[in-house]
């Protein structure tokens, strides 16, 4: 779309398939009194306003650091001829009003990205709200997604889903240029994680090829993490 919400980022959740999916997102701060208000408007739009191919999320940013203040945030997740599509019809009148309505009810807007979605590990096809996320700074791209392409088909997740991809544009100066996501079907399974339920024999290995990934993915830096809550998918 030609003209995006004044105030509406972070990262995403997709529809999965063998192919490379592209995202943007915006994050933005809704206070308290107006999250219901806010949620309303966003869905009664895309229920009746879809672009073929296009998946939009919203999500709440529930555990954050205190500098990550976006409370908030809009996924638009599809292939490249989709979303290109998306950007090139402008809304119309619609759009243009449900701008107008959200930019009285949002506080602020605080940053907006764009990237791709590289590889899924795990059950994709399985519905998972709760979403651990993790901003990265890597150093060599290569060996990070070929070493946590192996540690996560060799210890292929279950009950959960975990993706990777990069951030091509938005970057702050931290210089964060890759993310992943863990994503779990309810809070308990985000609280314990990935070694809840395996045996003593399956968390040693897992510790050992964790360690063997640390030791040779070319240099990673943790730029920012936290965990969003899922409230809608149209």
């Amino acid at each position: 779309m030609k003209k995006l919400i004044t105030c509406l980022l972070l990262l995403t959740v997709f529809t999965i398939s063998a192919q490379q999916s592209y995202w943007t997102n915006y994050t933005f701060i809704v206070e308290p009194e107006n999250e219901s208000v806010v949620f309303k408007l966003i869905d009664d739009y895309f229920k009746e306003h879809k672009t073929e191919g296009v998946t939009v999320s919203l999500y709440a940013n529930h555990f954050h650091d205190e500098e990550n203040t976006a409370t908030h945030m809009i996924v638009f997740a599809g292939s490249l001829d989709a979303l290109g599509a998306m950007y090139a019809n402008d809304g119309g009148d619609a759009w243009d009003l449900l701008g107008a309505r959200l930019d009285h009810h949002i506080k602020d807007g605080s940053g907006a990205r764009m990237g791709t979605m590289k590889k899924a590990f795990g059950e994709t096809d399985g519905d998972f709200p709760i979403q651990r996320y993790f901003i990265l700074d890597v150093e060599d791209t290569d060996a990070f997604e070929a070493g946590y392409s192996k540690f996560n088909t060799d210890h292929k997740p279950a009950g959960r889903m975990v993706m990777m991809g990069n951030i091509t544009s938005g970057v702050s100066p931290e210089g964060e240029n890759h993310w992943v996501i863990a994503a779990y079907k309810d809070f308990k399974g985000a609280m314990g994680g990935a070694s809840a339920g395996l045996s003593d024999d399956q968390r040693a290995a897992r510790k050992t090829d964790w360690k063997t990934f640390q030791d040779n993915n070319g240099g990673v830096r943790m730029v920012r993490s936290g965990l969003r809550v899922r409230l809608g998918q149209w």
